[in-house]
């Protein structure tokens, strides 16, 4: 009897040091998981329409703490701008020069057009807005450690053309979008 007992111990202390490894295992998963998202990614989700066609409400997207310095054509989220965080496409960096012909549509860059077909959009995208004193004047200068960002919807989009938004600094960028989680069937980098 006593050494069936000491059998029977010895598979029930196996099990619970094999339970205490699949919580060990799993508690490390989490915690790296964890600190993966808070430290080097982060998901997102797009409100709203200012970023059609390349991104729409409901879109999922991983955005990237680790981005470098941004480039014209990058995408990103900014915070501390306007209530809620915001998904707006780089135009310029520190010291360029945007200006904006609102009658043609035409976006330029220290004084050349910006061929936004290589941002998937058409070129001459319409910018037309009805001018007011919510708007800045143009032609601006990026101050140092700024972008001046722009919403690939521009009839809808509250972006650096306006006071309320203004230059973004680079302090206030959370990250780069460089990953479309959701819809599955647009799944893949973004860039």
């Amino acid at each position: 009897m006593k050494v069936v007992n000491r059998i029977h111990s010895r598979k029930a202390g196996k099990r619970v040091c094999s339970c205490f490894d699949w919580v060990e295992e799993i508690a490390v998963a989490v915690t790296i998981v964890v600190l993966v998202f808070t430290f080097l990614f982060r998901v997102g989700t797009v409100n709203g329409i200012s970023m059609l066609p390349n991104f729409t409400g409901g879109d999922r997207l991983l955005v990237t703490n680790i981005h470098g310095d941004l480039q014209q054509g990058d995408v990103v989220v900014a915070v501390n701008v306007l209530e809620e965080p915001i998904i707006k496409r780089v135009i310029a960096t520190e010291n360029q020069t945007v200006d904006i012909d609102f009658d043609t549509g035409t976006v330029y860059v220290d004084g050349q057009p910006l061929d936004e077909t290589q941002f998937g959009l058409e070129n001459g995208i319409t910018v037309k807005v009805n001018t007011s004193e919510e708007m800045i004047s143009f032609p601006q200068t990026v101050p140092p450690g700024c972008v001046f960002v722009l919403g690939d919807n521009r009839l809808v989009s509250e972006d650096s053309r306006y006071m309320a938004v203004g230059m973004i600094s680079t302090d206030n960028i959370l990250g780069k979008v460089f990953f479309r989680i959701y819809p599955f069937d647009q799944m893949g980098v973004i860039g």
